[in-house]
């Protein structure tokens, strides 16, 4: 049976935010957040669909390329995560005639599809 409840830090990760986030969210009212108890905070399972757009709501999937993570380099503030990806991955590029023609592009021959994009998201 699924949570009905989550604590913060799951709640964060299930958003894909840090805690610091969740905080400043709660705190600006982007998130409805309720106290447990021991005043801790916890969120409500419907409130984190709402918030990811609903229960089966997730990027196209052409966008995801599911894989494992093969190597992660922490610097500071910021994390490079190297993901392998497992699954063949179908990559389509509209370009010119000529782009072809001096690429010497056939049908079986060797290419590599560069994917150019502002910001790459990962998601477990």
């Amino acid at each position: 049976m699924a949570k009905s409840l989550y604590t913060a830090s799951e709640a964060a990760q299930a958003l894909g935010i840090s805690i610091d986030t969740l905080r400043r969210w709660d705190r600006e009212g982007r998130i409805r957040v309720k106290r447990d108890a021991a005043n801790r905070r916890v969120v409500a399972a419907k409130e984190i669909d709402r918030l990811r757009g609903g229960h089966d709501a997730h990027m196209s999937a052409r966008n995801r390329f599911g894989g494992t993570v093969s190597s992660i380099e922490v610097d500071g503030l910021l994390a490079q995560v190297e993901i392998l990806v497992d699954t063949p991955v179908r990559v389509v590029a509209i370009v010119t005639r000529d782009a072809v023609e001096e690429l010497g592009l056939k049908e079986g021959s060797p290419a590599t599809a560069v994917v150019k994009s502002t910001s790459v998201m990962v998601e477990s």
